[in-house]
This record gives structure tokens, sequence and C-alpha cells, in this order.
């Protein structure tokens, strides 16, 4: 009997072998093999088995003979029951499968596999238990297997599957399934550069597609953080945004709702894929992989030299800053920063394509949470502005001294290119945040200003001249023009406090109309809290300001109390304005702007009667003309009076007011046009040579206006006592500089204290005798002194009283130390004291009880 089953399994061999192949491609019929052999074995005795397994059988039912029929359904189904009910066999089946693909791919037999392909995706998606992990690692061999082969269909057929995996999930995660390769072949298939356009397309959006199907099977599994690493986003980042690229349409909406290009189309655009996934790969970053997400984007910008021009890369970030969550954006903000910090000695187109990235990246991250980088994002930016400015300088310099000319312009004007654009993401982001956050932004911008006696840390102007301080001072105020813009306080003591206001007001005082402009700018973008700038803009005689539709609103105790304590610092400030001889038609205006935002929001009945003296003492000044200054100041602000007592008489709508301005501007207009603000400001307007101080008529009257305001409400009284501006520290400077180097402010110190030698050697005549002699009269001028100080003293307010004696104690102080420096001599000590006699040093000693200390030492 078993000679027989030895002689009957040769003859089944030997028919087996006899299998003929097909007229199709010659392989072998593997079905038709099967069914022989299966036949063969039900006749022979019990005591043989078949020769193969049943689910090699059910593998091998499912190939047709002709590949071109397709996946057997029937068969199929029978594998499928098969599986479900015995998934312990699930991995000898893939095995199977992947055996017989692989021999397939070999022989180029690819009809078969596509239908082992079709065959794995089937038992995929019908099975899921705990058995099917070593059926997936087969699964995975087989898809590796084709993305390795250089047939562009069989790679996409191994990434169709892939992605039909990858939207799987899994009951329990992997610990030992890594997808590194997948990554890279991906990746390259992303940058196909396939010699057929049609085929270069489909392979890329197959890889775009792979890609993404990794990124969803990985990032929501913990145990394949791996993905996050380096060397990961280093292959998936630039495979996106390579064909991102190559989008014509550079200029699409990031919206986060609607991907770009998104639609019927949108499948085979492998710019609208890639954008899709990458939305998707930074939607599901956390808080530790945003660095590794973002570092790649910066090296691909800058390996393709995408900084300049630079509209790629403000739309990739756009579309990070819309696509990652609100709490991250501090992490894209600190990158591009960083990046910047690489780039400080780059081209400044380059660097300026950085800070356009940045204003875009702030701009959106303002409207959220940016986190603790505020004013790290400020400070940053103003150090690259310091840079650029001693670019700009060193360019010039160099320009100078006798480069080429053209070339020296051309990056000069490209330096300007980035300070403008570090100006605008300064003022963007400071005028996005909230309004807590802005004035600390405010405070920090100001405390970086150059100003004298106000050192700067972080801004060093000390190298870089009068030319760049000012450069840096002028962009500086043009930012925090644009980040008060909008700012409404609530009151003006927390929106101008002492470290804040003593600053700007010392720039309001530098010799550069420019600077003085800004500085204006600034205080009528603070103080304006109901938008009236508009409604005021340019310098006239407004006819009915009833028609303006002015909004106010009943002064706060908070802005009486700010007036009480800055206002005469305000007046001040202004009248020095006024008399600067470098003064053009918008300084006026914005200084007539300035006196009606004033009335306005801080003017109660006290404050009124102060702006009523600092006209007068404006009109006064200008008559007096003790500062020499020019016939166009003078008629300035003139005109400047005018215009701003028609515009309080109306505001405070006192009739005997209103009609006494009026009068003067009616005969103003008839006999002296060129003291009115239409026609000085007008072109080429004929100027006067000398004013008509005796006209009083054409000059509002100190007592015509006490006496319209007499009444309650208003201290009327109060209009005879001259104004006097405030002495402070600054006016020990004859005029104070914009820029500044303190050896040569010293210098011009002490030449103005010293006492002129002209004055020092006076001529003695007998006329000069006569009048020391003559003392007729000094009893009469004593006791008229004495009077006018007692009436000063009965009547001025205590503010000015108070300056007064100020400005008294501030000059006795520096003639004391005056005297103190020259008269300073060493101390004696015990150890001796030091003599000079015959051209040698002795040395005497000076016992301590000698010694003689003032009697405030001694107690």
């Amino acid at each position: 009997m078993p000679s027989f089953c030895v002689t009957l399994r040769r003859g089944i061999l030997r028919r087996y072998r006899q299998v003929p192949r097909t007229e199709a491609d010659g392989a072998f019929n593997y079905s038709q093999a099967s069914n022989r052999r299966s036949a063969l074995s039900c006749g022979v005795c019990g005591c043989c088995g078949p020769l193969r397994p049943r689910y090699k059988r059910l593998v091998d039912n499912i190939f047709p003979e002709d590949p071109k029929d397709g996946l057997s359904k029937s068969d199929m189904e029978k594998l499928t029951f098969y599986a479900v009910s015995a998934p312990e066999k699930l991995d000898r089946i893939g095995a199977y499968l992947a055996e017989r693909l692989s021999r397939d791919v070999v022989r180029h037999r690819y009809g078969y596999v596509v239908i082992a392909m079709e065959a794995l995706d089937q038992l995929l998606m019908a099975c899921h238990s705990q058995s099917i992990k070593p059926f997936v690692e087969s699964f995975l061999h087989m898809v590796a297997k084709l993305l390795e082969s250089r047939e562009p269909d069989l790679q996409v057929l191994g990434t169709n599957s892939f992605v039909k995996f990858a939207n799987i999930e899994e009951d329990t995660p992997s610990y030992h399934r890594r997808y590194d390769f997948f990554v890279s072949q991906f990746s390259a298939m992303c940058h196909s550069t396939h010699e057929d356009p049609e085929t270069r397309t489909r392979i890329r959006v197959a890889g775009i597609k792979g890609l993404q199907g990794v990124v969803r099977k990985t990032v929501n599994d913990e145990l394949q953080a791996i993905i996050w690493e380096p060397q990961h986003m280093d292959k998936l980042i630039p495979s996106m945004l390579f064909n991102m690229q190559d989008s014509d349409d550079l200029d699409r909406a990031a919206h986060p709702s609607t991907p770009s290009g998104a639609g019927q189309d949108g499948e085979e655009n492998p710019a609208a894929l890639a954008e899709s996934c990458f939305r998707e790969l930074l939607g599901r970053a956390a808080y530790g992989n945003m660095n590794n997400a973002v570092r790649p984007i910066l090296v691909h910008l800058d390996n393709h030299h995408l900084w300049d021009p630079n509209e790629f890369a403000v739309s990739c970030f756009r579309i990070i800053m819309y696509s990652i969550q609100a709490q991250h954006s501090h992490h894209v903000i600190q990158q591009v920063l960083n990046h910047l910090d690489t780039h400080n000695k780059n081209t400044p187109r380059v660097r300026a394509g950085i800070v356009q990235v940045l204003l875009e990246t702030v701009a959106i991250a303002a409207k959220g949470s940016v986190g603790p980088t505020v004013l790290e994002v400020f400070n940053t930016l103003l150090k690259h502005l310091r840079m650029s400015v001693d670019f700009e300088l060193g360019e010039s310099s160099r320009r100078n001294s006798g480069t080429s000319v053209s070339s020296g312009r051309g990056k000069e004007s490209e330096e300007r290119i980035v300070q403008n654009a570090i100006i605008q993401t300064i003022g963007f982001f400071g005028g996005n945040l909230p309004d807590y956050q802005r004035a600390e932004v405010m405070m920090f911008i100001m405390g970086k200003v150059p100003v004298f006696e106000a050192p700067c840390s972080t801004l060093d102007t000390g190298k870089i001249g009068h030319q760049g301080t000012k450069r840096i001072q002028t962009m500086l105020l043009s930012s925090l023009i644009m980040v008060t813009s909008g700012f409404k306080a609530k009151s003006m003591a927390a929106a101008l406090p002492p470290p804040f206001l003593d600053p700007l007001f010392s720039i309001s005082l530098m010799e550069d109309s420019e600077l003085r402009q800004l500085v204006l700018e600034i205080l009528h973008n603070i103080i304006d809290r109901h938008d009236n700038r508009a409604k005021l803009r340019g310098i006239r005689i407004i006819p009915n300001v009833a028609a303006l539709k002015i909004k106010r609103e009943k002064i706060s105790k908070q802005d009486v109390a700010f007036m009480k304590k800055h206002g005469q610092q305000l007046y001040r400030h202004i009248y020095l304005g006024c008399k600067e001889e470098d003064n053009v038609h918008k300084n006026f205006e914005l200084l007539f702007t300035t006196l009606a935002i004033l009335t306005i929001e801080l003017a109660n009945e006290e404050v009124v009667i102060d702006l009523i003296r600092l006209s007068i003492a404006l009109q006064d000044m200008a008559l007096s003309n003790d500062e020499n200054m020019p016939m166009f100041i003078r008629c300035g602000i003139l005109a400047l009076v005018a215009a701003y007592l028609n515009f309080l008489s109306q505001m405070i709508a006192n009739p005997p007011f209103c009609q006494h301005v009026s009068k003067v501007i009616e005969l103003r207009n008839m006999d002296a046009p060129y003291l009115l603000p239409e026609h000085i400001f007008r072109d080429k307007c004929p100027l006067p040579e000398s004013l008509d101080k005796e006209d009083k008529q054409l000059y509002f009257q100190t007592a015509d206006m006490a006496e319209c305001l007499a009444g309650p409400g208003y201290n009327a009284e109060k209009l005879s006592i001259p104004y006097v501006p405030q002495v402070t520290d600054e006016d020990r400077l004859t005029r104070r500089k914009s820029f500044v180097d303190t050896i040569s402010l010293q210098v011009d110190i002490v030449s103005n204290n010293l006492p002129d030698k002209s004055q020092l050697a006076e001529e003695i005549t007998f006329e000069t005798l006569k009048k020391a002699i003559d003392t007729t009269g000094l009893e009469e001028q004593e006791r008229e002194k004495r009077r006018q100080v007692m009436e000063k003293f009965q009547k001025a307010p205590f503010e000015e009283l108070a300056a007064h004696c100020e400005s008294k104690a501030n000059m006795l102080h520096d003639r004391l130390a005056q005297i103190f420096e020259l008269t300073i001599r060493p101390p004696p000590s015990p150890s001796g004291v030091v003599s000079m006699s015959a051209g040698h040093t002795q040395h005497q000693s000076v016992p301590v009880y000698e010694m003689k200390f003032p009697d405030l030492c001694v107690y």
C-alpha cells in the first residue's frame, strides 16, 4: 500500500508539470493546476490528504485564467469568509499573497499584480480582529514592493492601497510599525521629474496622497510621535512646499475653511492637494512639535531664494497662521524672529522679505493670543532697525568717499525698504493689541527713542552720528503714531504717564520741524478720544463750529486732576513750539488742532481761562518780537491765535466773546489779511515789513475779553495776569538739540554762561558817573517794585507762583554750582595738605582737632 501511494504521488506530479500555459502572457495557470490537483486528490484513498493547504487553494482560485477578466468575485467572497472565520490564518494568507505579488512584479505580470492588490484591499477592509497586525505587515511589504518599482502605474497602485489602509482606524496601537520608508518614497514621488507632464502630475499627486496618508496614520497615534522628528519633517514639509510652489495662482486667499483650488479638479491638482495636506499637518501639530514643523519651511524658503520676491513666503505663513491652533502662534513668531537674526547681514531685500512675512504673521496673531513675545518682537525689530540705519549710513559714507554713485544709492534705497517694513510691522502689531498691552508697547518704544539726558540701553546712538540719530527718532515716532492710532484711554493720566510724557515733550523742543510734527500727531492720537480730528483738519476761521457736530463729554475728575498736574507743561511746550523759526504750514495746522482737541477733551472753566491766557501770551510774543523771529512766523502765530479764539468762543457759547473775536477778524480781513490763516498760509502771500502795534483794533484785547467773560463760571480776573512759561531744567539749554554730542553740549553751556567781553570792558564816562551818583527816584522805584510783588503774590495762581519760585531756585542752584566748580579745593585731611613753595611740593600735617568744619557738620 505505501508503494502504491508513492507511485500515485509521482503520477500526479507528472500530470501537474504538464499543465499548459495561457496564451495571454505565457504564465502558469495556477487556477487550472490547482483544480486538477484537487480532482486527483479526491480520488485518492483516505491515507493521503490534500497536497496544498486550503488558504492557498482559496487564494489561487481568485486569480482567473486571463487577468483581463479581473478578480473572481465569488471566489473572493469565499476567501473573505474563510479569513473572517479563521482570523489566525490571515498572516499566512497575507504572506502567500505577498509571495505571489513579488513574483508577478519581477516577471512583469502586472495584471495579476492588480488583482492581488485588490484582494488585499478587500481583506483589509473586511477584517478588524487582533490577528490583522501580522497581515498588515505583509500588506505594507507588498505596498513597498510596488513603490520601489519604476513603473508609474504600480507606484500609483501601491499609493492608493496605502491611502485606503491609512483611513482604517485600528483598535489597538502598533508598537513596532515604522513608516520611515514610506515617508522617503512618497517624498521622492512628490519631486518626480518624469518626461511626460501627465505622468509627472500623476506621480506627484500619488506622492502627496501617500504623505497625507502617513500623516493621518501617525499624528493621532501617540506611539508614532517619531514622525515629528526633524529627519521626517525635513522630507515631508519641503515635498509639500515644492508642489505648492508650482501653483500658477500665488495670490490665492489663504483662508482655513476653503483651500485654494479645491473643487472638481482639486484631486488632480498637485498644488491644491499639497496645500490641503500642509494645512492638515499643521492643524495636527502639538505644542512641542511647532518648532520642528516651522524650521523646514524657513530652510526651504532659503534654499529656493523665495524671500525676494516673497509672495510665496507670505502665502505660506498665512496658511500656517490660519491652520495652527491660536495658542501656538507665538512659536511661529519666535521662529521668524530667530530667522531674521540669522540673516542680519543678508541683502536688504531678503531682510525686507522676512520682515514683511513677520508683518503678516503678527497681523494674524495679534487678533488672538501672542503669548509672552510681545516685547520680544519689538525689541528684535528695533535692533534690526538700528542695524539697517548703520548699513545705510555706511553705504552713504562709502558713496561719498568715491564709490559708484548709482550702486550706493540703490543700496541706500533698499535699506529704506527694510526700515519702512519694520516700521509698518511695529505699527500694525501694536495697533492690533489690546489697550493694556498697547500702553506697555508705547512706553517700550518711547524708551528706545534717543533723547538727550535719557540714554537708551538698546539703541546706542553714540556711533551713528547726527543723521543716524535723527533717522531713528523719525522712524520710532512714526511707528508710535501707528501704535497710538485708535487708542482709547479712559483717563489721560493712564495714557500719558510722566515716563512717557516727559521724553515726548523733550522731543517737541528739538530744532527739527518734522520731529515736532510727529510729536503733535502722537498727542492727537492719544488725547482725541472721540475722533474729532478729521473735522478740525486745516487751520482756518470756522464760521459755524456747531455745524461740525463735534462729539464731546463732560470732563472727568481724573482728567481735571491731570490738567492741574500737567497743564502748565502742555501750555509751555505749545508756547515754545510756536516760536520755532523752522515752523511751516503743517506745524501751525497741528498746533491749532492740538489747542482745539485740548478744548474739546480736557477743558473746564479753569482750563479755558488758561488757554485764553496762553493765546494772549502768544500774541504778545509775536508783537514784541523779543526773539527776533521771521515775519512769517510772527504772522503765523497771530493767525493761529485768531483761528483758535474763534473756535473757543463758539465752543463755550459766549455771545459777547464771539462778537469781540468776530469784530477783530473782520477788521483783519479788511486791513491786515496777512494776520488770518486763509491768507498767510497761502502760497506767495505778501508779508508786511512790520506789524503796527498801535492799531489795537487788529488784536485781541485782554480787558475786552475779561469783560465778556465776567460773571459766574469763569475767573475773568485771572486774565489780567500774563502767562509765563513754566521753567524746567531743559531751559538751561539755550536751544534744544535733536542730535547733540555731550562734549560739544558742555562747551556750549560754558560759553553761553560766560559774560560777554564787551560787557566786562564797559567804558567809564562822565554820564555813567553822574548816573551812579544820582539817587533821586530810587526810593519810588523800589516802592513800586514792592507793590507789584505784593499784588502778584495776592492774585497770581499757585501754579504760576510755584513756577516762578522754581525758576529762581534753579538759577540760584546753577550759579552756586558754577561757583563751586570754579573754587573747588580738596578737603583737608590728617595726612596733610599739599602746598607749593618755590616750585616744590610740600606736605603739611594737620591734626584732626585743629580742622575747622562747617556748623552743619558738627553735632
